[in-house]
């Protein structure tokens, strides 16, 4: 009759085969603990500099934008068999300024918008800027400027001047500043075709990219109207969300339920997306290849642990020792060391951030950007590393459980 070996009996011998290969235990979790730091490493690194892109690309634009359908030309009708062609192509129409119909009625409306948390108007168009001899092309924004704030945090690009926009006032980026030699204070003159206009400068921003620098002058709502023959109008109103990556999805519904043109930020910016989606591709694949090698690495040790413990595994089994307990003492013995090997791999992937937001230092001095080691990432890798030692057990487990005691004894 079989003995019944005591609780916690495959704990015991799985932690005691552990020790007796002491050094082979201690090679095969520092590999478990690399590919942790390796997995939570890249992941907390990729998530970091998505963020940093994201944040980059949104903090000069809004997240939805409304504006006015195009102008298009109605196609002629295809004449009538032998009837004479007289054109055989339509010439579109010559594009202009065109402001948002009832965009005043419009506003209040989309702000009640679920995930909406603030919606702007704004002029838009192209003029020059005029200062003596200095010409310079620019891209001229007329807007309410603490509704404005609410979309693009202007307060946190000023660099020089004063925070306000009264009428006759300007902010413009710092680079054409330089171009056209002006500081806060002093005046320049805006041209739109017929109209020209003197505004007074009174703050430089750092839009953070410097073709935006070279090019952005926001004035009030009502001047942008004159200037650019849009008295009353919007040509744009501005939507920002709570959730990013809700935007595109609201839009949909947006041009669903109204005739106007409406575009998100992924719209505007889907080579960013491609590129995000291979990013975020490279990375699994990295993952998945690190977690195969982890799974071979354990199940290669525990196979030679197999082969090296036969007259012992023999004696358990001779001694009583179950099939299902001498599985359990191997499996046992890769979950210790995936957990083992995940706690070391956490840590040492802290390491590596820490050192990583140490050295990795912008041209301003300042980090370059944030990268975090969050719970849920450190505590999915150490679980997969948990699981998959226990499923690179398997196989040298069941090899265990099935030897006969006799012959390994013999052996």
């Amino acid at each position: 009759m079989a003995v019944r070996m005591p609780w916690g009996f495959e704990w015991q011998v799985a932690l005691r085969f552990l020790r007796e290969g002491r050094m082979q235990s201690l090679m095969i979790v520092a590999g478990v603990a690399a590919g942790v730091a390796v997995v939570t490493y890249i992941t907390a690194l990729i998530h970091g500099l998505q963020a940093n892109t994201v944040r980059k690309t949104l903090g000069t634009q809004a997240h939805i934008s409304l504006r006015a359908p195009e102008d298009v030309v109605t196609p002629l009708p295809r004449p009538a068999v032998g009837n004479a062609v007289l054109l055989s192509d339509t010439q579109p129409r010559a594009q202009r300024l065109r402001s948002v119909g009832n965009w005043q009625q419009l506003l209040p409306v989309l702000e009640r918008e679920p995930g909406v948390i603030a919606v702007s108007p704004m002029v838009s168009g192209a003029g020059l800027a005029l200062r003596g001899e200095a010409s310079q092309s620019i891209a001229l924004m007329g807007v309410e400027l603490e509704r404005y704030q609410r979309i693009v945090n202007l307060r946190d690009k000023l660099v020089a001047g004063a925070w306000g926009l009264a009428p006759g006032e300007a902010m413009i980026g710092t680079e054409l500043a330089a171009d056209l030699g002006v500081r806060p204070g002093d005046r320049f003159t805006i041209a739109t075709g017929a109209v020209n206009e003197p505004v007074r400068v009174t703050a430089l921003l750092d839009l953070g990219l410097k073709d935006l620098n070279r090019r952005t002058v926001i004035i009030p709502l009502r001047s942008a109207q004159s200037l650019l023959g849009v008295p009353g109008g919007a040509t744009v109103l501005e939507m920002q969300v709570a959730d990013v990556w809700q935007a595109d999805a609201i839009a949909r519904q947006l041009r669903a339920r109204y005739d106007y043109e409406v575009e998100s930020w992924q719209d505007t910016n889907a080579q960013l997306l491609s590129a995000l989606n291979a990013q975020t591709i490279s990375t699994t694949v990295i993952r998945v290849v690190v977690l195969v090698v982890v799974v071979l690495g354990i199940a290669s040790v525990l196979v030679v642990s197999v082969v090296q413990k036969r007259r012992e595994i023999g004696i358990l089994r001779a001694m009583g020792t179950t099939r299902g307990q001498v599985l359990r003492v191997f499996l046992l013995q890769g979950a210790v060391v995936g957990a083992l090997g995940s706690v070391g791999g956490v840590l040492l992937s802290w390491a590596m951030v820490q050192l990583f937001t140490t050295l990795a230092r912008s041209a301003e001095g300042g980090a370059l950007f944030e990268i975090h080691l969050t719970l849920p990432d450190a505590l999915s890798a150490a679980l997969i590393a948990t699981v998959c030692g226990v499923l690179a057990a398997v196989v040298p487990a069941r090899r265990a459980a099935s030897m006969d005691p006799a012959q390994a004894i013999r052996m």
